[in-house]
This record gives structure tokens, sequence and C-alpha cells, in this order.
């Protein structure tokens, strides 16, 4: 077999970029070792920034998002028994974030794909990775070989494409933070209006949703926790602990049918390109969850992939490929600050530091008092307008 660009993972970044490649006349093969029915259904992040929505609907697979997406103009950040606004509609306007489950959005692109008789093979066994640093590279699979002129890691950060790159080549980046985040869903409709980020002395709580009847909720829990540990009951009460702390509001609760521990990382592997490979999302970058960037930087860096591979099929020009690593860590680290920054503001470390507590408090002061501190927040987290960070 044989196609232009062979696309490894099945997740945002490789059916997205599937997809645009796709409106420019550019042919692609998808490998995914998962079945379909797995990957439709992964429980991931639900906010997308206003650059993510832009491209989806600009890309024609944004109908179903326009109907079911919940758009938010602002968040709450909580502390020390009251509720702040963060209003975006004020500090950037024409700006705001979309709650779409990331599985809405995987769905979606499959059915674009799909109707356009793109291919997609799912629950493909051994993919592997050859001659990279040539003009040929191929990917074999099972008893197939697919040759290709580019192949994108897509993958994800346990995915083989990163690995594939010799050792040496890559400088890796990576924070382990000393705490986890226990993620729920519960038939239950929300009850505040938009995501509240809870920081609390018994560790943070984020309380999201995902639909009008459904609710998405985080804790704080030690690293390496057993979700074992967390029946229903002590979930509720922790979350009611942790969010019940203002006047007035009051916590509905309702059925979890979903619940997951999930660790927290930093991570970034440069450069993110070897050869005829080029890394995309989460086999390139990692980030805590608190800034809501991960699958955002994905569309991000497949938006920049795209143009540059356009520019070499339309021209023969390299000057966007040679460029694209660059061009996508100028985003890439400055979203990892930003989620840094949030992460470090809202949790709990070490009790015994109560100079770090009152470093918290300040800057959370700060962030809720004044509107330049409070823009940088907003304009980060509903992202960066695309050409301002390349």
């Amino acid at each position: 077999m044989r196609t232009q660009v062979g696309i490894v993972g099945a997740g945002p970044a490789g059916l997205l970029l599937s997809h645009l490649l796709h409106l420019r006349g550019i042919e692609s093969v998808v490998l995914e070792r998962r079945g379909r029915e797995y990957v439709e259904n992964r429980v991931r992040a639900g906010v997308l920034e206003q650059g993510t929505t832009d491209t989806l609907v600009e890309a024609a697979v944004g109908d179903r998002l326009l109907r079911e997406g919940l758009r938010h103009q602002g968040i709450e950040l909580r502390y020390g028994g009251a509720g702040h606004r963060i209003a975006f509609e004020k500090l950037v306007p024409g700006r705001a974030i979309t709650v779409y489950g990331q599985q809405e959005v995987v769905k979606d692109l499959i059915a674009a794909r799909l109707a356009d008789g793109g291919d997609l093979r799912f629950e493909v066994d051994d993919v592997a990775l050859h001659a990279l640093d040539t003009d040929r590279p191929y990917l074999t699979f099972g008893d197939e070989r697919l040759d290709c002129d580019f192949v994108a890691g897509c993958d994800g950060f346990h995915g083989v494409s990163r690995p594939t790159i010799p050792e040496g080549v890559l400088t890796e980046y990576e924070r382990e933070y000393p705490f986890a985040w226990l993620g729920i869903l519960a038939r239950v409709k929300p009850s505040a209006e938009e995501l509240i980020y809870a920081r609390t002395d018994r560790g943070f709580a984020l309380h999201s949703m995902r639909s009008p009847e459904i609710s998405r909720f985080y804790l704080q829990v030690a690293a390496g926790e057993d979700v074992a540990n967390w029946p229903d009951d002590r979930i509720w009460a922790e979350l009611k602990a942790r969010l019940e702390t203002v006047p007035g509001f009051e916590l509905a609760t309702g059925e979890i049918f979903d619940k997951a521990v999930t660790p927290m990382r930093s991570f970034v592997a440069e450069p993110m390109r070897y050869g005829r490979l080029y890394l995309a999302g989460d086999s390139a970058h990692i980030v805590p969850p608190t800034g809501a960037k991960g699958l955002n930087l994905a569309v991000a860096d497949v938006r920049l992939l795209t143009k540059a591979l356009a520019r070499w099929y339309g021209d023969g020009s390299a000057d966007l490929l040679d460029d694209y690593s660059r061009a996508c860590l100028k985003r890439v680290w400055r979203a990892q600050h930003f989620s840094w920054w949030m992460t470090t503001l809202l949790h709990t470390f070490e009790s015994d530091d109560p100079y770090g507590h009152r470093l918290q408090l300040s800057y959370l002061d700060y962030v809720t008092s004044s509107d330049a501190a409070a823009a940088t927040l907003a304009e980060n987290y509903v992202g960066l307008p695309y050409g301002s960070m390349e």
C-alpha cells in the first residue's frame, strides 16, 4: 500500500490531521491499535478553546458541537469562603470556551472521515515505523506495509512513535506532581452554570459538566491513589466539603457512572520532528489538566502540520516543515507554564509549608482583584489566537 501521510493514532490529533489534509487534497491512512468503540468512548478532556471550536466549525465538523456544546463566558475561582468570577466577556471580548467532551469530538471526526471515504484502520497490531531519516519512510503492521512520504506520530504519551526516535535525538523535560486527580462522571444536573475551581485546605476540587444532565467532578487525591478507596459516598462527602464553602451553594448528587484516577505530570519532548516523522499532541507533550490545554494543544499542532504539508505538496517548499517544531513549541511552552501556574495556585502541597500557603492566597487575591491579572488568566484560558505564538 502507499499513501502520502501515514498517521499513527486515531485520537483527536490523528483524526483531525487526516480530515484537514483531506480538505487540502492530501491522502492519509490512520492506524489505531484500539477498537473504534473504545476510541469513541474514551473519557478525556472537555474544555475547548475558542480557536479549537473555530477550527472544528471551519472544517465542517462542528455542527453537533454548536448544537450541544455549552458555551461559557467565565469561570469561578472559589477560596476563602467566597467565589470570584473571571469574566471572559469583559476581559477577552469575543472569546470564550465551549464544554464538549473529547470523545464527542472523536465521534464527529470519525463520522466525517468515513463519510468522505477516509482510510481508518482500528485494532491494528504491532505498528512499527521505519526509515524515518530517509525520503521513503514506511509503516508495518501485522503482515502489511504502508509506504508514505511522511509519518505523523499522534499516538499519545505511551505510543510507539516517540520511542522509535533514536536515543540522544530528543531532549525530554518532565515534572511529576505529588498528587493526582480523581475524576468522576455523574448523572446529575450541574449545580452551577460555569466551571468552579475550588482551592481549600482539604485539597483542590473542580466542578465541571458535560451536558445539562451530566456533571464532571475532580478531586485532588494522593499520587498513586487506588480508585477502590473511593466509594461513591466518600466522593460526594468530599466534594461537598470542598465545594459547599460559599453561602447558599448546595451540591446536587446523583449516580456516579465513571471514575478514574489521573496522574499529574508535565512533559515536553523536543524537537517534535525526526526526519520524516512529525510528533503531534500527547506524543510530544503532556500538561496537567488544570489549565485545560491538552486537546487544544493537539489541535494547534495539527493545524501547523497541515499547513506545512500543504505547502510542501503545493510548491515543494520545506520551510514550514523545517519550522514546525519551533512554531509548535512556542505555544507548547506557554501552555506548560500556564498549566503549571494554575496547578500550583490551586492545589494543596505540603501541609507544613505555611509560607507557600500564604503565597497562594496572596496571588489568588491579586488575580481576583486586578483586571490586569485576571485578563492574563482569561486570555490564556480561552486560548491565545493562532499566529500570536508562532
